[in-house]
């Protein structure tokens, strides 16, 4: 494991965002989803999520999740991400949402 420096971790623009919608992602090459967050300030932004084997759209939405929204936008299929959804991998290697257990402002950043 590499370490980094404080001024590293800072860089990371880790925020709490609000899931507003869940759509099927049919063109992706592994099962997923595109989902719509609000993250306040930073206004509302897109991402895929490989998170189907956990989550039925509909229980997703409301939820809180974590995102890293400076990375540059990545092409995925036919569409667009504009933020990275983390998570963790099970036993089996499907994704786990990283999120917050109490709700905070959507676009707070992880500090």
């Amino acid at each position: 494991m590499e370490t980094i420096t404080w001024n590293d971790f800072e860089k990371v623009e880790l925020r709490a965002g609000t899931i507003l919608a869940v759509f099927d992602f049919p063109e992706a090459r592994k099962p997923a989803y595109k989902i719509q967050v609000d993250f306040g300030e930073l206004g509302i932004k897109w991402s895929s999520a490989q998170i189907t084997k956990h989550y039925a759209q509909e229980e997703l939405i409301g939820k809180q999740i974590m995102g890293v929204v400076n990375f540059p936008k990545k092409q995925i299929a036919t569409f667009m991400s504009e933020f990275l959804v983390t998570g963790f991998a099970d036993e089996n290697g499907d994704i786990i949402l990283a999120g917050v257990d109490k709700p905070v402002p959507n676009g707070h950043k992880l500090i």
